[in-house]
């Protein structure tokens, strides 16, 4: 008889590595009554001369105000990460994040005078992105269809009529990204 051990399998190592950076960065913040998330992970407006602008732009996606924010966009990444990462790879999965991160970043910075903190454009790309997953080319999916209609039109909704601290522009920033990547995918 085989002796079959069970093991966990880092299963998807952009979405778990990503995960466990935000966890410490939730951490860190926490124990520095949020300065560190404030000075290196929350993009906001400042003078382009300060050097930590250009970090920030990429890192806010990492900072977490509390454990709430955190878990609440890190169910839909772990729900959806490893299966994108499966379809896309590792290496496609680090450029999208990447660029989303940027995209957001640099928009909220050039475009409202409200912080930015949280991992909530990199879900919305995931979102749409998770659309294309069964795509065939020179066809528009009709999930597409629908996780527009509901998810960015609750987005743009909530953008005009509620007012909170949610960055509903960031959602739809996340979500266009996830829709060009899903169909610069299919398209290529």
């Amino acid at each position: 008889m085989e002796n079959k051990t069970r093991r966990l399998q880092y299963n998807a190592p952009v979405t778990l590595t990503y995960t466990f950076m935000c966890l410490g960065v939730l951490l860190l913040g926490t124990a520095t009554h949020h300065i560190s998330t404030k000075f290196l992970f929350s993009n906001y407006k400042t003078s382009f001369l300060d050097p930590f602008q250009y970090i920030r732009l990429f890192t806010h996606i990492l900072g977490h105000i509390n454990w709430e924010h955190f878990s609440g966009n890190f169910l839909i990444i772990l729900l959806l990460g490893p299966m994108l990462e499966e379809k896309y790879g590792s290496k496609s999965m680090v450029e999208m994040i990447m660029i989303t991160a940027f995209v957001t970043g640099i928009l909220n910075t050039i475009l409202f005078d409200s912080a930015l903190l949280g991992a909530s454009g990199i879900v919305f790309m995931m979102i749409l992105l998770s659309s294309f997953a069964n795509a065939e080319t020179g066809k528009i999916p009709l999930t597409l269809v629908i996780v527009v209609i509901i998810f960015l039109g609750k987005e743009v909704v909530s953008g005009i009529f509620i007012e909170d601290n949610v960055s509903q522009i960031t959602h739809i920033i996340g979500g266009l990204c996830g829709g060009a990547f899903g169909y610069r995918k299919i398209h290529s």
